[in-house]
């Protein structure tokens, strides 16, 4: 008897010749390769004995289901018309970004969607598209970076903290920021969100734990940033316990690093794997939630966004720690995620891909760029914009034309005249690449309050 398990060796234990044989070979090559035979075998007898009691197990799991109840792949056709949507601020989008959300729209399982005023073209769901969908979830509608987020920490301390302090302000935020593919804190901590059974239970998870507890505390590359800036407060609310003024802040722009992106990646392969769709709509399958695949999806997905919340709490606690002073108001939100949401009456998945939830009183923070301000908000709860509101100033440049428009003088120039101070950043990131946030804020109205803004001082990015 030969140490590697074959399709044979299934099929003598009396398992049936369909492709539940395949899903078995798979979830052991992949997860179980180094254990011996003769207990995989053991196992997998009771699997097909009792294939009730192994549903939502890691390895065995879907191979049960391949026996219970094997998903149906089918090819899926468009629907000739559109789930009712609605596009803020229209004249400021292009044609391309409406399309991808028009296309969404014909999808079987498509409720309702909206498109945000800082929309651009993206994979799948444009960035900018909001989308609910009936009982599935699609893994591009939520984006790769899975909860890409936004935190502000407000400091009891004027803005005038700033003064005389430029120099020992970028020393922190050189020490206390990792960025990019690579750079790690050399001191690591443990964090609640490592105890999760999610960890343990799915067997993707539990490889890629220790890549999520090195990365703990760090940025990725593109367009996170970690910066040092001036919260204005307009309307406080009361239990932020602040006074109307100018009070010195720290926002961070950041996601679920290398963990999200394998999860992404796996995921969005098996869903194109069981939702086969027209070519042009193909970044848009999606995984069934009454499936295997489609359940640990959701349970990976979010451990994806506590993890991501657990990177930015890590940054800020460094960084307060470096300063020597106690946060007194954290402000946070996802922007790249799916959440089960009513719609119309309805429980629905609602896809958020770059676009900030905003439910009547939901607090956020909606980012401009490094050389114009960000405003904090409180969602009003408009039902057509499926409780949601733009997740920045959106792009006017794609990073491949950044690059043949812009040069590092221009940027030095623009940051100069704001009183910038840029450490690390790559010309796809020049401020001249951003829509007009004032202008996106006034598509808007309808979505969010304005209690405040937050202008960047000291920016660190990935270089």
């Amino acid at each position: 008897m030969g140490n590697k398990l074959s399709g044979k060796d299934l099929i003598k234990l009396g398992f049936p010749k369909n492709n539940s044989i395949n899903i078995a070979l798979g979830q052991i090559n992949r997860y179980r390769k180094r254990e011996k035979k003769e207990s995989i075998l053991t196992e997998a007898k009771d699997v097909l004995l009792n294939p009730e009691k192994y549903e939502g197990n890691g390895t065995w799991g879907k191979v049960a289901e391949g026996l219970i109840k094997p998903v149906q792949v089918r090819m899926h056709q468009l629907k000739t018309t559109r789930a009712p949507f609605k596009i803020f601020g229209e004249n400021e989008i292009d044609e391309q970004a409406k399309y991808q959300l028009y296309d969404s729209l014909k999808l079987p399982i498509s409720v309702a969607g909206a498109l945000m005023p800082d929309a651009h073209s993206g994979y799948g769901l444009p960035i900018g598209g909001v989308l609910a969908t009936d009982n599935a979830v699609i893994p591009y509608g939520v984006g790769v970076d899975i909860g890409c987020r936004m935190s502000l920490s407000i400091f009891d301390l004027p803005a005038s903290h700033f003064k005389g302090k430029e120099h020992q302000l970028e020393a922190i935020l050189r020490d206390n920021t990792k960025f990019g593919m690579y750079e790690t804190h050399a001191s690591r901590v443990d964090h609640d969100v490592f105890y999760k059974s999610e960890f343990q239970d799915i067997p993707l998870l539990k490889n890629l734990l220790p890549k999520a507890y090195k990365q703990l505390g760090s940025s990725g590359g593109g367009n996170h940033f970690v910066e040092f800036g001036i919260a204005k407060i307009e309307n406080p609310e009361n239990e932020w316990k602040l006074d109307k003024g100018e009070y010195f802040a720290v926002l961070s722009h950041s996601g679920s690093r290398g963990l999200g992106a394998n999860i992404a990646k796996h995921y969005t392969y098996l869903a194109t794997k069981q939702c086969p769709l027209p070519k042009n709509v193909q970044h848009l399958a999606w995984l069934d939630l009454n499936t295997h695949d489609g359940q640990e999806y959701w349970l990976a997905m979010n451990l994806a966004g506590e993890y991501a919340k657990a990177c930015h709490d890590d940054i800020h606690r460094r960084i307060a720690k470096a300063i020597g002073k106690r946060v007194v108001v954290t402000i946070e939100n996802h922007h790249n995620f799916a959440w089960k949401e009513m719609v119309n009456g309805q429980e629905c998945i609602v896809h958020r891909k770059g676009a900030t939830p905003a439910a009547e009183g939901q607090l956020g923070i909606i980012p401009g760029s490094m050389t114009a301000p960000g405003y904090i908000v409180k969602g009003k709860g408009n039902a057509e914009s499926l409780n949601s509101a733009s997740h920045g100033a959106g792009r006017l440049f794609s990073r491949a034309k950044c690059k043949s428009t812009f040069t590092q003088s221009e940027i030095k120039k623009v940051l100069k005249a704001n009183e910038v101070t840029l450490i690390g950043g790559n010309i796809d990131e020049a401020p001249m690449a951003y829509k007009d946030i004032t202008k996106v804020m006034s598509n808007q109205s309808d979505l969010v309050e304005v209690l405040g803004t937050f202008t960047p001082k000291i920016v660190r990015m990935d270089r």
